[in-house]
C-alpha cells in the first residue's frame, strides 16, 4: 500500500465534550479505518499460513525419528527431558526468524504509516526481543511439563494434561497483572490529579452490590508506544485491579471511562470469567484428545510402538500442528460465545449507568483512535473477531 496516512487530530480537552455527532469519522477517517483493517486482516491471515506452512515442513520433511530436527539434539548423556527443551528452543527460535519479516512489517511500519505507533526502532525490536524470549522460556516450560504428564500418565495423559491446563491457566491470570503485564509497561496507583477520588468514588458505586472486590485503580503507561486507548479489568483473586491507559486518562471524559468499567463489571456480574475458564478447560479437553489419538497414528506411521512411558520427542513437530490447527478451526466458535458475553455487558452498563451518550461518545472516540472499521464485513467478524463491530454496538445503544 503506496498512502500512508496521518495520525486524526485528537478532540481538544479544552474545548469541553464533544457531542456525539462530532465524534462520527469523516470519510477519510473511515478510509484509514478500512484500510487499516484490511492490512490487519491480510497480515494476520499470512501469519496463519506461515505457521501451518512452517509446522508442516517441520513435521513432515524435517521430522520422524530420524529427521533433521532429531539429528540436531545430542545422543549420550542427555536426559530425555533435557533434549525435549533443546528440540523446543530449536522449534521456537526458528519460528521466531520466520514470522520476523512479517511481525516487523504488521507491528512497526503499518503502526506508524497509520499514525498509531509511538515507538523508535530500538524500542519496538527492544519489546519484540523481551517478548519473545518470555514465549520461549513459557513454551519450553510447558512442553516440558505436558510430556512429563504423558510419560506419567499414560493412555489417559489428556485427561491429566487438561486439568494441568486448567490450574495453569488461573495462575497466569493471577500474575498476569503484577509480574508479566509489568514487563512492558509501567504500571502505578492512580496519582494525585488524576481523578483518583472522582474515579474510586464512581467505580466503588458501580462495584457496590456486585461482589466485585477492587484492589486499586492503576495507570498503565501507554502513550509511549501508542495513541491507542484500552482499559480492562484483569487479573483473578487478590491481584484483581482495574487498570486504565494513560490515554483513555487523557482523552477521556468521567462519564465515559465510567460507562466503560461498567462494562469491564459486567463480564463478574455474568461471571464470564468463570464461564471461559470452564469452556477453556473443555477445549483443551477436547484438543488433548484429539493429539492423542493422532499422535499415536503418526508413531505408528513411523514404524514405531506406542509406549507412553517413553513417548517419542520426535512427536513434538506433530503435536504442535495438531494444536495450532485446532485453535485455528474452533477460534469461530469461541469468537461467537465472545462476541454474546460482550453484547451482555454492553447492555449491563447502559443500565447499570444510564449513560447512554457517554456510552456512544466513547466507543465513538474509540474507533477513531483505535482505526477500527465500525462495520468490517460479516464474514470477517463471524471467523476472526471477539467483540461485536462498533456499529453494531452503537446501533444497539441508539435503538
Amino acid at each position: 500500500m503506496k498512502d500512508s496516512f496521518p495520525p486524526s487530530a485528537p478532540d481538544d480537552p479544552s474545548q469541553g465534550e464533544p457531542a456525539a455527532e462530532e465524534l462520527e469519522m469523516t470519510p477519510q477517517q473511515l478510509a484509514e479505518a478500512r484500510a487499516y483493517g484490511r492490512i490487519e486482516l491480510t497480515c494476520d491471515l499470512v501469519g496463519r499460513a506461515i505457521d501451518l506452512a512452517f509446522l508442516g515442513v517441520l513435521t513432515f520433511l524435517l521430522g520422524g525419528p530420524a529427521g533433521w530436527l532429531i539429528g540436531c539434539l545430542p545422543n549420550g548423556g542427555w536426559p530425555e527431558t533435557a533434549r525435549l527443551a533443546l528440540l523446543m528452543l530449536i522449534i521456537t527460535s526458528l519460528n521466531v526468524g520466520v514470522s520476523f519479516p512479517l511481525a516487523f512489517y504488521s507491528g512497526f511500519i503499518v503502526e506508524h504509516q497509520f499514525g498509531l505507533s509511538r515507538q523508535s526502532l530500538g524500542r519496538w525490536l527492544g519489546r519484540y526481543v523481551k517478548r519473545h524470549l518470555l514465549e520461549i522460556v513459557f513454551s519450553v516450560l510447558l512442553i516440558c511439563g505436558l510430556y512429563g504428564v504423558i510419560w506419567l500418565s499414560g493412555p489417559w495423559w489428556w485427561l491429566a494434561a487438561s486439568g494441568a491446563f486448567f490450574v495453569v491457566s488461573i495462575v497466569l491470570g493471577q500474575l498476569a497483572p503484577v509480574v508479566i503485564f509489568p514487563l512492558f509497561n509501567k504500571i502505578e496507583p492512580l496519582q494525585p490529579g488524576e481523578r483518583t477520588d472522582e474515579l474510586n468514588t464512581r467505580l466503588a458505586r458501580l462495584a457496590a452490590g456486585t461482589g466485585l472486590s477492587i484492589e486499586g485503580v492503576f495507570r498503565i503507561d501507554m502513550s509511549a508506544d501508542t495513541v491507542k486507548a484500552n482499559a480492562m479489568l484483569a487479573g483473578l483473586g487478590k491481584t484483581r485491579r482495574v487498570i486504565l491507559g494513560d490515554n483513555l486518562l487523557k482523552q477521556f471524559s468521567p462519564d465515559e471511562i465510567e460507562v466503560i468499567f461498567a462494562h469491564e463489571i459486567g463480564h463478574h456480574v455474568h461471571r464470564h470469567i468463570r464461564k471461559m475458564i470452564l469452556m477453556g478447560a473443555l477445549y483443551s479437553l477436547a484438543g488433548f484428545w484429539i493429539c492423542d489419538g493422532l499422535l499415536s497414528a503418526w508413531i505408528g506411521f513411523q514404524g514405531e510402538p506406542v509406549d507412553y512411558a517413553h513417548f517419542p520427542i520426535f512427536t513434538l513437530p506433530m503435536l504442535l500442528l495438531i494444536v495450532t490447527t485446532f485453535a485455528m478451526l474452533t477460534e469461530p466458535l469461541q469468537n461467537v460465545v465472545s462476541r454474546y458475553f460482550e453484547r451482555q455487558c454492553d447492555q449491563y452498563a447502559l443500565q447499570r449507568t444510564e449513560l447512554r451518550d457517554a456510552y456512544v461518545t466513547a466507543f465513538r472516540k474509540l474507533a477513531k483512535l483505535n482505526k477500527d472499521d465500525p462495520d468490517p464485513n460479516p464474514v470477517e467478524v463471524f471467523l476472526f473477531h471477539s467483540h461485536p463491530p462498533i456499529a453494531q454496538r452503537l446501533a444497539m445503544a441508539e435503538g
